[in-house]
């Protein structure tokens, strides 16, 4: 047998085996199977966010990150952030572990969480165990129990609703103490 001929047969198998597997669909499997492992970590992160005026944002310290791209979830381990208004610092939060949900859109604070307002009269601190906060909308809520300490009152809530661009504050079943500056 001629070489030539075997090159061709060659040449021929190896264009119907390409256009069988290519049609047959396990081309457009294995893309799926490779993108559904997008998954990425780093370590010791320090983040720094600007708004759309190139102001700054958000400044974020963040001991891991897993990121999984197809889910848009993030796991971030020891958050420690603060978010700028003006120029200035306008509230911090902590936690252990922060949740991130649809390309972080929403985020769950968990383990240990303090969120502080800073405002004119002094802070607010709020202590509690779970937190889901919208960065977008800076708005914060949660139904767990929340220990509120600020230069006028402390006292104790099961539950929040906060939106820290107006300062309005829903609290539920409140216990504690009250002094209003005289």
């Amino acid at each position: 047998m001629d070489t030539k001929v075997l090159y061709v047969t060659a040449i021929a198998i190896a264009a119907i085996s390409g256009g069988y597997y290519y049609y047959s669909g396990k081309g457009n499997k294995l893309e799926v199977d490779s993108a559904r492992s997008m998954t990425y970590s780093a370590e010791k992160i320090n983040l720094t966010q600007t708004d759309d005026n190139g102001h700054l944002a958000v400044r974020a310290q963040v001991d891991r990150l897993e990121q999984d791209m197809q889910k848009q979830t993030s796991k971030l381990t020891n958050l420690n952030a603060s978010m700028y208004k003006d120029g200035a610092v306008d509230a911090t939060f902590y936690a252990k572990v922060a949740n991130g949900y649809d390309d972080n859109e929403r985020i769950v604070l968990s383990g240990d969480v303090l969120a502080v307002k800073l405002m004119q009269q002094g802070k607010m601190q709020f202590q509690t165990t779970e937190l889901t906060g919208y960065p977008k909308t800076r708005e914060i809520e949660t139904n767990k129990q929340v220990i509120v300490q600020s230069p006028q009152a402390e006292f104790v809530s099961q539950g929040l609703k906060a939106n820290l661009n107006n300062g309005q504050y829903e609290f539920f079943n409140i216990r504690g103490k009250y002094e209003p500056k005289s």
